[in-house]
């Protein structure tokens, strides 16, 4: 066994770290002093900085996270949006392939000789064409828009107050926004004014 003069200094009570009641703070440490008693030392203020460091670091990660993330879903989102613009290239351009079968068409209705089993094939081939996308337009009546009709002859009339397609020569084709064709019109427009 010990004895106390083998582990303590000259004039230090053995029992004085039991005796003391003071209770140290978390972060703290026991280290002698110059008179041989025990004084905590902190190292919080070291420990803060530190800390602090780490908080610093950590919203750092969280906000390069975050803009990765935000990144990522823009690429999606791109990715997909071409996705379905090449999509709808694709099938514009096989439409726009179809359309001179479809004129032939129209000029056999008009000559009357889409009959029986030719007129249910045609029938059936405008359906499927319709479900892709493929939509019609130009009618007399309608307003002349150089955007989607083409004038093929213009003429003045007394009877309209804007220029207005008199005749549809050959019907215009788009598949959602895109114009495949405009429709080809003859035009009546109003007199000049004068």
């Amino acid at each position: 066994m010990t004895r106390p003069s083998d582990t303590h200094r000259p004039g230090e009570h053995p029992l004085s770290l039991i005796r003391d009641n003071r209770r140290r703070a978390p972060g703290t440490s026991l280290e002698p002093r110059r008179g041989g008693d025990i004084e905590p030392v902190r190292k919080a203020d070291s420990a803060a900085g530190e800390a602090d460091d780490l908080r610093t670091q950590l919203r750092d990660r969280i906000a390069d996270l975050q803009r990765l993330q935000s990144e990522y879903e823009h690429y999606r989102k791109r990715v997909s949006r071409d996705r379905r613009a090449v999509g709808e290239i694709a099938v514009a351009n096989v439409l726009a392939r179809f359309l001179p079968v479809l004129d032939a068409v129209d000029q056999a209705r008009k000559q009357g000789e889409v009959t029986g089993g030719f007129r249910r094939v045609t029938d059936l081939l405008q359906r499927e064409l319709a479900a892709l996308g493929l939509e019609s337009f130009g009618a007399v009546g309608d307003l002349f828009d150089p955007a989607v009709h083409e004038a093929v002859s213009c003429t003045h009339s007394d009877h309209i107050a804007q220029p207005t397609c008199t005749s549809i020569l050959r019907p215009g084709y788009r598949v959602g926004d895109q114009l495949l064709r405009p429709a080809q019109a003859e035009v009546a427009e109003p007199p000049p004014a004068g």
